[in-house]
This record gives C-alpha cells, structure tokens and sequence, in this order.
C-alpha cells in the first residue's frame, strides 16, 4: 500500500477530504510515536511507505504512556478536526494501519498500545 493508498483508505473510512485524511494520518502517527519504544516506532516505520516513516520518527525522550482519548486530543489539537472527526480518524488510521503492516509488526505495536488501541482499530468501518 502507497501514501496515497493509505490517504485514501482513511478518507473512505472516515468521510473527511483527502487532505484531512493525510491530516489525521500524520497527526495519528506522530501521537502513536511518542506512546511506542523507539525500536517500535522504527520498526512499524520500516513497513510503512517512505512519505509517512517520518511521521513515526521520534526523539530520544521516554516513551510517553497515556490512553485513547488522550490520542485522541492530541490529534485533535494537531490536525483542527472536531473530537468525534478525530475520534474517527484514528479509529481509521490504526484500521488502516492494520492493512498496510506484516501482521506481526501491528501485534508487536498492538502490544505496546494496549487494548483498548486494538479495539478502537476494530472498531472502525
């Protein structure tokens, strides 16, 4: 799956524009970032296409440990969408993320993430 693909995929799941959809996605990725170890983060990078790697780039800082919503804020405030517009948008993110990864790779960033990331991915349309 290509960048435009994965844009593509989130703006069908989530009815937003294409451009929002590539709002949300980076936005979605930058927030997963600072909840993965960077070993993580790099990994799942690594089977990503190139224009979204950078958005899992992270800093030297500890990992940062907070829940859903939280993500969820964070997207919000990044990207300018409403709460349920970046509600659904991670919803479609990790559902599409689920897609474009090596099975393997989404359960080792599932299990990092949590649950309750898990069921909000199986959540999405």
């Amino acid at each position: 799956m290509d960048d435009r693909e994965f844009f593509q995929t989130v703006a069908d799941r989530t009815q937003l524009s294409r451009q929002e959809a590539a709002d949300v996605t980076r936005a979605t990725l930058e927030t997963l970032a600072a909840r993965l170890s960077a070993g993580e983060a790099r990994d799942l990078a690594l089977e990503l296409p190139e224009h979204l790697r950078e958005s899992l780039r992270r800093g030297p800082e500890e990992m940062e440990v907070f829940d859903p919503e939280e993500s969820i804020r964070r997207v919000h405030e990044r990207t300018g969408l409403s709460e349920p517009e970046a509600d659904r948008g991670v919803r479609a993110v990790l559902a599409t993320l689920r897609e474009a990864v090596s099975a393997e790779e989404y359960d080792h960033a599932m299990s990092q993430l949590g649950s309750e990331f898990a069921r909000m991915a199986e959540s999405a349309r």
